[in-house]
């Protein structure tokens, strides 16, 4: 057979191949994108929000329909979460090993500043609603605009400070990480009513084998898959909220490779599950979560829970991250990074007040009925301005690294 013959042959047989691995590494690569996932979950939001006061019987019937052990609503909340949870545990754990929080000294000012803007918004709203004389102020919620979205910050971030410090990004990222550790125990120990000792044990027994397995370095998933449903199913029974399972389960797997080994299995796990989070998990709990209907807005406005999230993310988490990132570098030998200017911090501080994912899930868990649609309303509200405000301000520092 000739050359010529045989190039023709082998063409048309790999090619389709080719392109469809090719086109599958782009879409995955597209959806792996800070600034595509964050799109799609906001977009999901503002169809609950649409859905709802379209027709409101509808989207809550879908809401409460019962697949299985449990209904959507809770699916997505204590699930498809589970999900994101777990990349978030994947990411916590390569930060401590590998990344910026890796050197205290490095990570001593964002570590600082997301303790600060943890504890400041929780004060505004505790202050905002314990001043309150209205009945329907409530100080259950503090833990709501903790929250800092990993997401939805650097979505903005990608969008807006393509010349900004590189360093400002890895700022971002040790904060929300932190702060996503923070809200995460705060969940496990907040909001754990009661405890189911025998399911508690279990739990701990599957994800013993777990660590055991990876210890072990065994791959296949036919042993990795039960494992971690087992662990998200006795953690949900156990009374700890399910998505503590994810996390665990996340930081567990192991992340620094083996003699030889091209990627360990942490990198491995969120190379493929990082777009299913994306494109799936959060838009799906976002549709579920979001939903709130906006007529009576001027009445809403003036609840004393709307106004304490809304205050807390717009004004206590700029606060917060300001003074802690301040107090640290006055008190101590830590310094800011040497290509970050105030001026940087103050755009970025402003971003961290971006709750959105983490602060609709805390609403949830702290409220039900009128107080959680409430709380809904400021997150979405608060998360929307802080992330205008946050552009705005960063995009003017891009446009002065730019020139």
């Amino acid at each position: 057979m000739s050359a010529e013959s045989s190039r023709s042959d082998d063409g048309p047989s790999t090619w389709p191949h080719e392109h469809d691995e090719s086109e599958r590494r782009f879409v995955g690569d597209l959806l792996r994108s800070e600034t595509v996932g964050g799109v799609i979950a906001l977009l999901a939001a503002a169809a609950a929000v649409l859905w709802i006061n379209l027709d409101a019987h509808s989207y809550t019937s879908f809401r409460h329909t019962d697949l299985g052990p449990l209904d959507l609503e809770h699916w997505a909340a204590d699930g498809a979460l589970t999900v994101f949870f777990f990349v978030a545990g994947l990411e916590l754990k390569r930060e401590f090993l590998l990344g910026s929080l890796r050197r205290p000294a490095d990570a001593a000012v964002p570590v600082v500043a997301a303790v600060c803007g943890v504890a400041v918004p929780a004060g505004v709203y505790l202050l905002v609603n314990g001043l309150s004389s209205k009945a329907s102020a409530d100080l259950g919620g503090w833990a709501i605009p903790a929250a800092t979205d990993i997401a939805f910050a650097l979505a903005v971030l990608a969008v807006v400070g393509s010349a900004l410090p590189s360093s400002l990004r890895a700022f971002l990222l040790t904060l929300a990480v932190v702060d996503d550790l923070v809200v995460i125990v705060i969940i496990a120990l907040v909001y754990t009513d009661s405890l189911d000792l025998a399911a508690l044990t279990g739990a701990v027994a599957v994800l013993a084998a777990y660590w055991l397995c990876q210890r072990q370095r065994f791959t296949s998933p036919v042993i990795y898959l039960p494992l971690a449903v087992g662990a998200w199913w006795l953690v949900h029974e156990s009374g700890v909220h399910a998505t503590i399972a994810g996390v665990v389960l996340g930081l567990l797997t192991r992340t620094l490779p083996d003699d030889g080994e091209e990627h360990p299995p942490a990198a491995r796990l969120e190379h493929r599950i990082a777009p299913i989070s994306s494109a799936l998990a959060v838009p799906f709990f976002a549709l579920m979560s979001a939903g709130v209907e906006i007529h009576g807005a001027g009445e809403l406005a003036r609840q004393p829970v709307v106004i304490g999230i809304v205050a807390g993310l717009v004004l206590g988490k700029p606060v917060g991250i300001l003074l802690g990132s301040w107090a640290v570098t006055r008190f101590t030998r830590a310094e800011l990074d040497a290509a970050l200017s105030w001026r940087d911090l103050v755009g970025l501080a402003v971003l961290g007040g971006v709750g959105f994912t983490v602060s609709l899930l805390v609403s949830d868990l702290s409220f039900a009925g009128t107080l959680a649609e409430e709380a809904k309303t400021g997150v979405l509200v608060g998360s929307v301005l802080t992330a205008l405000l946050g552009a705005a301000l960063l995009g003017r520092r891009n446009r002065h690294h730019r020139d």
